[in-house]
């Protein structure tokens, strides 16, 4: 691939096995967390950032002391775990897990721009704060970079993008926190994704910009840049280190080969 496409690369990361219960990992958890920090050091990261809850950060704390450095809390990439009410089941719960035969014959929820307002979603007074607040916090993080959203991809500011090639921002989360910033980037109804993408404990998204159209430099006119997904729910650093995958928000038994 040409180097002049491909630019900075974002990487999420979802928490270890949790114990919701006490607030804290599982013996399993700590152990992934260790092995995810065998693969975290070898990587040239700009800056890390964590969710402020505790499960995120003691999934992010073997890798960043081995690597001497410190994650900057951001409250807008905290578990979107406000609580609705299931119309199929009557059962309180997560806004993301909604039965088949629900959730697929809404169209609203398939609409990137108009998901938050559908009127279940708004039963939860704090969602679409949440997910506006999220929007925001990435937006304002990668303009920092030379990238201006406009409506669903971004500008790339020549200068500022020119040979950022080694550029990576890691986000320490969730698994429906991560969900909703990839949905944001791709151009994706979140709801979709969390819907049907399972992403195990200590998972990786790795999503890279690519400008798919250069700007001038001499009359700073801006590029054209997307994001593209180059991989979902990696956990390599798992299996490498003969760890099984979790199950932990999955309905269904995980793959471990």
């Amino acid at each position: 691939m040409n180097q002049e496409v491909f630019s900075m690369r974002i990487i999420f990361i979802r928490h270890a096995e949790p114990d919701y219960e006490h607030n804290t990992l599982t013996p399993r958890g700590f152990r992934e967390a260790e092995l995810l920090s065998d693969r975290v050091p070898h990587w040239k990261v700009d800056r890390f950032y964590s969710s402020p809850l505790e499960r995120a950060k003691l999934t992010a704390e073997p890798s960043l002391r081995k690597m001497g450095r410190t994650a900057e809390i951001v409250d807008w990439m905290h578990e979107f775990s406000y609580a609705i009410i299931d119309p199929t089941t009557g059962k309180r719960q997560v806004p993301w897990d909604f039965m088949p035969q629900y959730w697929t014959e809404q169209p609203q929820f398939f609409d990137k721009d108009e998901f938050y307002r559908h009127p279940l979603l708004q039963s939860a007074p704090e969602y679409e704060k949440a997910v506006l607040a999220l929007r925001s916090g990435l937006d304002d993080i990668l303009a920092e970079y030379g990238y201006h959203r406009k409506d669903s991809y971004y500008l790339a500011d020549e200068e500022k993008t020119r040979g950022d090639d080694d550029t990576t921002i890691v986000f320490f989360a969730h698994l429906g926190a991560n969900l909703e910033a990839v949905g944001y980037l791709l151009g994706i109804s979140p709801v979709v994704l969390q819907q049907t993408i399972y992403l195990a404990p200590t998972s990786l998204c790795i999503l890279n910009t690519e400008k798919r159209q250069a700007g001038s430099i001499p009359d700073a006119e801006p590029g054209i840049a997307m994001f593209r997904a180059q991989v979902l729910g990696d956990v390599s650093h798992l299996l490498s280190g003969n760890q099984t995958i979790s199950e932990s928000g999955s309905f269904a038994r995980v793959f471990n080969q």
